[in-house]
């Protein structure tokens, strides 16, 4: 069997990975989600794949059966994704969608989600509008009596699908209900439908069941020629040979939960086993919880941890309930001690000298927890009853209202357990079911639960931190790193915590390999004038009023805008097929002023779009007087141009409706680029001293070193048998840290430099390299976005009277992020050019540069010529 092509890269082969990064997501997406969730990158990467995939798909070429499969960790957020597609594909005439899944939690999440306004995590806009059209959301039963108006949402189990359409009933789905009308089905957890396409051997049930489900949903898909089936799931197994000859060719989108865990979007697992009572261990949790909650409310956070307590069986979990519950009414200051005089693990010993320092006694922890932890706080959900019963209580632990601490399970809280605030997960039982060498069945699904667990909890100090990201990778000794942390408790058993450790790297939510380094600043630098007495210049983020803003983009302003007219004529082709078929319809084109359309045109196009509503424009446009001027003046509407094609006796007569329909497609597509480019900050060109000595300190860093991580990231510079680039970094002086475990490009920019410290030395007294571990942001003019450059370079000239000391920011860079981190260097080329400061003194005179990207392979020579005008 030939290799199997993946679909995402052939979209990029086809189309170019460029102009995919390029795609502008349309309003119909970014305007109508709940701008409570702001769309992450990888989401907005997904969106794009999707956009070029369905305009490559159907522009032109002929309508079939499209099923694509977006592969993403739990956690990353598919229920957003569903929400985006159904939007667009809404507006691309669809108006009828299946959602289906293996679990009825799935079903109540994702229906509140999509439909419940007041849910915190409803997933809409507060109003729905697709060019002059409100649209609302609505659950149906079935779609033969749908409003084509709305968007229309079936929710059904694969189970309950299955069954209600071979043994129909009244007001269920059909069969007819897929071959009559176009409808997209979405499947969620999609993994659950394919055990019949994998090699394994099934029982005889297991056969029926799943043949039955794949069958249905494979009869359905194909039941009407424009019906699209998207599938989400976290676990798709490729090294199985079937399952990849089905997927790889519909693989539009890859994001496992590696690489969601390296983009630091998850919580860092630690697992801690002690030799201990299962009550013991679990006060171990409950300590650690509760110290959590203080450090967030020292940081005036309002986030209550959760802990999960994990039985083997219903009646093991009933009766540790009520064991706990009781010790806890029992809980003596001296339990506390034992556990504080025992521990030799160094987070509990941190956790303990925090309860020191700030005067919290054991016995007012005891008061403390039998409070938090009363049995009113405990929630058990082992029997069926008891899950479907108290399901919206554990859905919504986050929210404030919500005061449940600790939650009892064996295994009701699988797929579908949405929570956040979950930092502790103790195993209460002690076996092991790997055989082998092999991680065990029971094992992996442990990992599993982790994974779930481990996504972030989201809260931030300041505006410019990430909101659901972590912050302190490069500050272990943070007192909030405990906060991006999930425990897993375990009893001591090092056999069963290696298979664990085995199976959380196989699932993605643990690195091959961790290391935590505390890097130094060298006495020698912390005793110079520079450290002691020296500055650090760095600018700040504004919140940007826009007030002057005075007209559209130039680039929206001198853009043509192509018009396609309608023309009834359609073909079929198979996408990426290469052939002679071409359309058959003779086309022309014709150019137009769009002010030649009439005023009352455009403005009843406006009226159409929620978005040119004036006190919304305003927003965007502070210095707009009226939606006249906005139609009138060249510095707005007034210039645009646009191409019409269409049938030959169409474009020389446009009828008043097609000239509407050109103009509200041409404003649509400008309302998407005015809200896309809507600035919320800027960066200062005022760069402020702030003293060095405050800024750079000794650091704990944390290393995840992953197989396909740069192979010099984590690895000494000094211990030539680590390195690749090994340069013993302390004989150089000039290097202000003990060592530098950064990347190849990192450690190759510090042998440049070190090749060219004599012609420094010779221009300037003083030369100091600094690694910017976390020390400092700068914010870049045009949109306030942080950046974080890896170096500053010091440079300290030689005059007695006014005296140049330069300040020099140098980012290396891989290859692979030349292109997505272009931003970057433009803003630190134009620091040179753009900076502004006070000077301090009369006898010396600051200035602040940044030079281009340093790449060993691409950028050397630019690099080189803007480093060498430092020394000439």
């Amino acid at each position: 069997m030939g290799e199997v092509k993946i679909l995402y890269d052939l979209l990029q082969l086809e189309l170019g990975r460029k102009n995919i990064e390029n795609t502008e997501l349309p309003i119909c997406i970014t305007g109508n989600l709940n701008p409570a969730f702001p769309i992450r990158p990888y989401q907005q990467k997904a969106f794009q794949l999707f956009l070029n995939y369905w305009q490559e798909a159907f522009d032109g070429k002929p309508r079939h059966n499209h099923q694509l499969l977006f592969h993403m960790a739990t956690g990353s957020g598919k229920t957003l994704m569903m929400a985006g597609l159904i939007l667009y594909l809404y507006e691309k005439g669809y108006r009828n969608f299946l959602f289906f899944v293996n679990s009825t939690n799935i079903i109540n999440k994702t229906r509140d989600n999509f439909l419940n306004g007041q849910s915190g995590k409803y997933l809409f806009a507060e109003n729905l509008s697709f060019g002059d059209k409100q649209v609302t959301v609505r659950e149906v039963e079935n779609f033969q009596a749908a409003n084509q108006n709305d968007i229309n949402i079936v929710f059904s189990t694969i189970q309950g699908l299955h069954m209600s359409l071979n043994m129909p009933k009244e007001n269920s789905l059909t069969y007819d209900d897929f071959e009559d009308q176009k409808i997209v089905l979405i499947s969620d957890e999609a993994h659950h439908i394919n055990a019949d396409t994998k090699k394994r051997l099934l029982t005889q049930d297991e056969l029926f069941e799943t043949i039955s489900w794949e069958g249905t949903v494979e009869r359905i898909f194909r039941a009407h020629e424009n019906n699209t089936l998207l599938e989400f799931t976290a676990t798709v197994d490729f090294t199985d040979e079937n399952l990849a000859v089905k997927y790889k060719p519909k693989l539009l989108f890859d994001y496992p939960l590696k690489e969601f865990r390296k983009d630091g979007y998850s919580k860092e697992v630690k697992v801690l086993q002690a030799d201990l009572q299962p009550f013991d261990r679990a006060m171990q949790a409950v300590l650690l919880s509760q110290y959590r909650r203080k450090i967030f409310e020292k940081h005036k956070k309002h986030i209550k941890p959760v802990i999960l307590f994990k039985s083997k069986t219903i009646k093991e979990s009933q009766e540790f309930f009520e064991e706990f519950k009781d010790g806890m009414q029992g809980l003596q200051p001296s339990t506390l001690d034992a556990i504080r005089t025992k521990t030799t693990d160094a987070t509990l010993e941190k956790m303990f000298a925090y309860f020191l320092t700030y005067n919290i006694t054991m016995e007012n922890l005891v008061i403390e927890l039998k409070e938090d932890f009363s049995e009113d706080k405990l929630i058990s959900v082992n029997s069926k009853e008891e899950s479907v019963e108290k399901q919206l209580a554990v859905n919504s632990l986050e929210d404030e209202n919500n005061e449940y601490r600790a939650v009892f399970a064996v295994d009701k809280l699988n797929e579908g357990w949405d929570v956040l605030n979950l930092f502790d997960i103790v195993r209460l039982y002690d076996t092991r079911d790997s055989k082998a060498g092999k991680v065990g069945k029971t094992t992996m699904s442990e990992a599993q639960l982790i994974g779930r667990g481990a996504r972030y909890c989201p809260f931030q100090l300041s505006d410019d931190q990430p909101l659901y990201g972590r912050k302190f990778d490069a500050d272990l000794d943070n007192e909030l790193r405990v906060c991006e942390e999930l425990y897993y408790h375990s009893a001591y058993n090092p056999k069963y915590i290696q298979e664990l450790n085995t199976a959380l790297r196989e699932i993605g939510i643990k690195a091959k390999e961790t290391r935590e380094i505390e890097i130094k600043l060298k006495e020698s630098f912390k005793a110079t004038a520079l450290y002691k007495s020296g500055h650090i210049f760095l600018n700040s983020q504004q919140k940007y009023d826009r007030a002057d803003i005075d007209r559209l983009n130039s680039s929206l302003i001198n853009q043509r805008y192509k018009v396609l007219l309608r023309t009834g004529y359609t073909k079929s082709a198979v996408m990426f097929e290469s052939g002679t078929d071409k359309d058959s319809v003779e086309r022309k084109s014709k150019d137009y002023d769009l002010l030649s359309f009439g005023i009352p045109i455009i403005r009843k196009a406006t009226q159409r779009l929620s978005f040119y509503e004036f006190d919304n424009l305003k927003q965007y446009l502070p210095q707009l007087n009226s939606m006249r001027e906005f139609i009138t003046s060249e510095r707005y509407l007034g210039k645009i141009k646009l191409e019409v094609s269409g049938l030959p006796d169409q474009i020389e007569n446009l009828l008043p409706d097609e000239k509407l329909d050109a103009t509200t497609q041409i404003l649509d597509a400008i309302a998407g680029v005015i809200a896309s480019d809507k600035v919320e900050f800027k960066g200062t060109k005022l760069f402020k001293p702030y003293m060095l000595k405050d800024r750079f300190t000794d650091k704990t860093l944390n290393f995840a070193i992953d197989d396909n991580s740069d192979k010099e990231f984590g690895r000494s510079m000094n211990d030539a048998s680590e390195t690749a680039y090994h340069l013993d970094l302390s004989k150089r002086n000039w290097y202000v840290f003990d060592d530098c475990f950064g990347t190849s490009e990192e450690k190759l920019l510090i042998r440049f430099i070190d090749k060219r410290y004599g012609d420094l030395k010779k221009k300037y007294s003083d030369v100091y390299l600094i690694r910017n571990e976390k020390h400092f942001k700068l914010y870049n003019f045009e949109d306030g976005r942080p950046l974080e450059p890896d170096f500053v370079l010091y440079l300290i000239g030689k005059e007695k009277r006014d005296t140049m000391h330069y300040q020099v920011f140098i980012e290396p860079k891989g290859s692979h992020l030349l292109k997505a981190d272009e931003w970057k260097e433009k803003f630190l080329v134009s620091i040179k050019d753009s900076f502004e400061i006070e000077q301090l003194f009369t006898d010396k005179k600051y200035t602040v540069w940044g030079l281009p990207f340093y790449n060993n392979e691409y950028s050397e020579i630019e690099f080189t010529e803007a480093f060498g005008s430092l020394i000439v």
